[in-house]
């Protein structure tokens, strides 16, 4: 009941179909198979699904994948899931392709590695779409919690402005501090692999060829900056770590059993 409240109220705030697409690839190079791996009795796609739906922005969610498997395991816990080309290079490319005849006003790109994801994060980050209608694109950034992370090329940062605007976004420790001679964990924010986009936007930056910079770094997002279009973003305070090696998915299934006892 309180979350059929929490829901119709935020539709009648926002008056927007807001849809949330997991692109699901089965092969992955850590962990294969991962998305349909079952030891608590649940694939982590389906734990993924679940966890988005509590998120009352969300008005439906569709699995997007280029695997039969995939799709037979989205079949068994009554998930909408749709077949895409296995020659996509992003995740961003297949949703694109998922939502191409879909009649939505936001979408939402949510890992579908990532079970234990905040549904008022998603909130959240769908609420920044509804609140900078200038905005094209939006994401979510945590802080940075030790130099090893600020200098860790894995860990993708970003610079805002003071209005939360994106101003870039690097593998590089950024920005520079000139008088400590390193970067600035102070100024630095760690970028959350969560997005939100228009529908008619995704479809075009999809169809846009790879900038120099996204390139260089090896990051779509900038291009989305290089041509000239805005990504807002929020500060969370905990950030959902994802599921991108056996021993994390142990864990996890660790905290799962831990928590139903």
């Amino acid at each position: 009941m309180i979350f059929a409240l929490k829901f119709l109220q935020f539709f009648m705030r926002f008056d927007l179909n807001i849809i949330a697409v997991i692109p699901a690839r089965y092969d992955s190079t850590r962990f294969p198979g991962k998305v349909l791996a079952n030891k608590t009795g649940k694939f982590l796609v389906q734990h993924t699904a679940e966890q988005v739906l509590k998120a009352g922005s969300v008005s439906s969610v569709l699995v997007a994948t280029d695997s039969q498997k995939v799709f037979a395991a989205c079949e068994t816990f009554e998930a909408a899931c749709a077949m895409t080309s296995h020659k996509h290079k992003s995740g961003t490319d297949r949703i694109a392709e998922a939502v191409a005849d879909i009649d939505a006003d936001i979408i939402i790109n949510v890992q579908a590695d990532e079970p234990e994801i905040s549904p008022e994060d998603i909130d959240l980050l769908a609420s920044l779409l509804v609140d900078n209608p200038d905005a094209q694109m939006a994401t979510l950034v945590t802080g940075i919690e030790d130099q090893e992370m600020l200098n860790n090329p894995n860990v993708v940062k970003c610079v805002t402005g003071i209005d939360g605007r994106a101003l870039y976004f690097s593998r590089s420790p950024i920005p520079y501090n000139r008088q400590a001679g390193s970067g600035d964990m102070q100024l630095a924010k760690r970028h959350l692999g969560i997005y939100a986009y228009r529908r008619d936007f995704l479809l075009e930056i999809t169809k846009l060829p790879q900038s120099p910079l996204e390139v260089c770094e090896s990051l779509e997002q900038l291009r989305v900056l290089e041509n000239g279009y805005k990504i807002m973003t929020a500060m969370v305070e905990n950030a959902c770590e994802g599921i991108d090696t056996e021993e994390q998915y142990e864990r996890f299934v660790e905290r799962y059993n831990s928590s139903l006892s």
